[in-house]
């Protein structure tokens, strides 16, 4: 007789592993099925990882300019590749094995192998195809395997891996997925980093603060186009100052591989080619949703653009099965995962008052140097809606705690509606930025005004004054700039 769940969740990234948990506070019994890791790409390989390697290159950058700061730092000043390679992947362990310890203190119970819907109700899970790719840790003494599991309730969160352009294909030799660039064996002389979105720009980052050359390829009219124009053209400069080579409107339409290095054909808007020699390249041009081989299409779920398709609470369009996180498409954050995973299982245990998410209100970062963070609509959005605006600005440079530490590079830039003062966008670039946009989340959800912000004391001396003064430069009243 197959064993009965009130909820069983497909995935243990940050969808999965907290809609599991949120369920069994609720009193549901719950199970949650892995193929490869717990805590999915987000610990494992992603979101984790990255800031303890972006964190290394940011330790390097700070001693290698110790004279900024009227220090003379003796000996030789490197990094240690494989020493920076251990502490990211310790991290990781780390985390995958924090889940492990949450699933068990909420008993939670793992299901491992690779789950397949049969029906609303019912999944087999069989045997993975996608074993551990290194050791982490002792698996969980809660731990099924493979079998029939039925429950009320199916939660979809399969997350993304990482999308593969024809022809220029990653090998995990010399062209790289996120995967290798993270645990490289040797460290390249040059890179050919492929997209400038978030994972692109941070990897082009981390590697360029290396001692990397660096050259970045993006077909679109700016770096990290889901951002703010003006805070996309202040990070270019900054990225460039670096010495990162950044090709705008341009597009790799061919690889040449040589025997330890690439050659791309570059080709640029006026139609020209260049060929660019590397002796490595990260393939960083977005992610596709793990959708296949689940039995969406046997169960009869909908999927649009290559992601489910769902209602504001989760539900896609048959009874019983849910989606969350990347695999239900856009914004792909861990966070938004995270939130979504709450609101789909609070709306199945009948909790009052469970409102679909507000995705003008979900913010974004970019740990690269300088940081870029923003929440709401941009400027140009902004007056596409129609909307009558004042935006407001403030820098860096005219701010004593920035200035103090030696980071006077960077902006604040606030958007509101001239009619109701609603702060309806906040853009940041610049030290620390993915700590200070949370503030602004905060005021939008609170559905703050101009006025509440401007009544509002920051401390002193801090970055986040900027962002205060900001505000009161949308209004004609900034005091120190």
């Amino acid at each position: 007789m197959a064993q009965s769940y009130d909820v069983i969740v497909i995935g243990s990234g940050p969808g999965g592993y907290i809609a599991a948990i949120r369920a069994a506070q609720l009193g549901l019994k719950v199970a949650c099925v892995e193929r490869e890791h717990l805590a999915g790409i987000c610990s494992n390989w992603g979101c984790i990882p990255t800031k303890a390697l972006l964190r290394s290159a940011d330790v390097l950058h700070t001693a290698q300019h110790g004279k900024d700061y009227g220090l003379t730092l003796s000996g030789t000043i490197a990094p240690d590749l494989k020493a920076i390679v251990a502490r990211s992947r310790g991290i990781a362990h780390r985390m995958n094995n924090g889940v492990g310890f949450l699933f068990k203190k909420n008993k939670v119970d793992i299901i491992w192998g690779e789950a397949k819907i049969t029906k609303p109700g019912e999944i087999v899970v069989g045997k993975s195809t996608k074993p551990v790719v290194e050791p982490q840790g002792p698996v969980p003494k809660n731990t099924l395997g493979e079998g029939t599991y039925t429950a009320k309730h199916i939660i979809v969160a399969t997350g993304a891996r990482p999308r593969a352009l024809p022809g220029i294909e990653p090998d995990g030799k010399l062209i790289w997925t996120y995967f290798e660039a993270m645990k490289p064996e040797e460290m390249p002389k040059s890179l050919l980093v492929m997209g400038s979105g978030a994972i692109g720009i941070e990897f082009a980052s981390f590697y360029r603060t290396m001692g990397v050359d660096v050259t970045v390829v993006e077909v679109l009219s700016q770096v990290m186009p889901v951002e703010d124009p003006e805070i996309s053209a202040l990070a270019k400069k900054q990225f460039e100052r670096q010495g990162i080579k950044i090709h705008l409107e341009a597009k790799v339409s061919k690889v040449e591989k040589g025997a330890d290095s690439i050659t791309a054909h570059v080709e640029k808007k006026d139609g020209s080619v260049e060929k660019i020699t590397a002796d490595r390249m990260i393939s960083a041009v977005g992610v596709v949703a793990n959708i296949e081989n689940i039995g969406l299409e046997a169960a009869g779920v909908k999927t649009e653009r290559g992601f489910i398709t769902i209602d504001g609470y989760g539900k896609t369009n048959v009874p019983g099965i849910y989606a969350i996180g990347d695999v239900a498409g856009g914004p792909l954050l861990a966070h938004k995962a995270e939130h979504e995973a709450v609101i789909c299982v609070e709306k199945i245990a009948g909790l009052p008052n469970v409102h679909p998410m507000d995705r003008n209100k979900i913010p974004g970062c970019t740990y690269c140097n300088p940081q870029v963070a923003s929440v709401g609509l941009t400027e140009a959005k902004a007056k596409a809606e129609g909307r009558d605006i004042r935006v407001g600005r403030f820098p860096f440079v005219a701010n004593g705690k920035a200035i103090a530490l030696g980071e006077d590079q960077g902006l604040v830039k606030t958007i509101f509606d001239r009619k109701t003062g609603e702060l309806i966008g906040a853009h940041m670039v610049g030290a620390e930025v993915t700590e200070l946009i949370q503030g602004f989340v905060v005021a939008m959800n609170l559905e703050t005004t101009e006025e509440d912000l401007m009544h509002t004391i920051f401390p002193h001396p801090t970055i986040s004054e900027t962002m205060k003064e900001s505000v009161l430069d949308a209004y004609g009243r900034a005091l120190n700039a």
